[in-house]
């Protein structure tokens, strides 16, 4: 996967008061995903992106799109990743 297909993939961080909390409590990180897109490919698409291995992907269906909650190892890592994508 290259650099366009996993902006493809990924549209957005998803921040709100409760996927902020889930970075400081649950080294998560919620962002807003293409309708049509897998578990698997998401992981790809943040390894190729952010350069960060996510330890686990958990999907939900919504009104405003399909969201992706990506756990990392440690708060740190996730707290990391939210700094440089711009959510802290």
């Amino acid at each position: 996967m290259n650099v366009e297909e996993a902006t493809h993939i990924i549209l957005k961080p998803y921040v709100t008061e409760k996927t902020f909390a889930l970075v400081e409590n649950e080294s998560r990180i919620c962002f807003l995903v293409r309708e049509n897109t897998t578990k698997p490919k998401i992981s790809e698409a943040i390894k190729v992106l952010y350069n960060e291995t996510p330890v686990g992907v958990n999907v939900c269906r919504t009104v405003y799109g399909k969201k992706a909650f990506v756990k990392f190892e440690s708060i740190e890592k996730a707290r990391d990743l939210a700094t440089k994508i711009g959510m802290l």
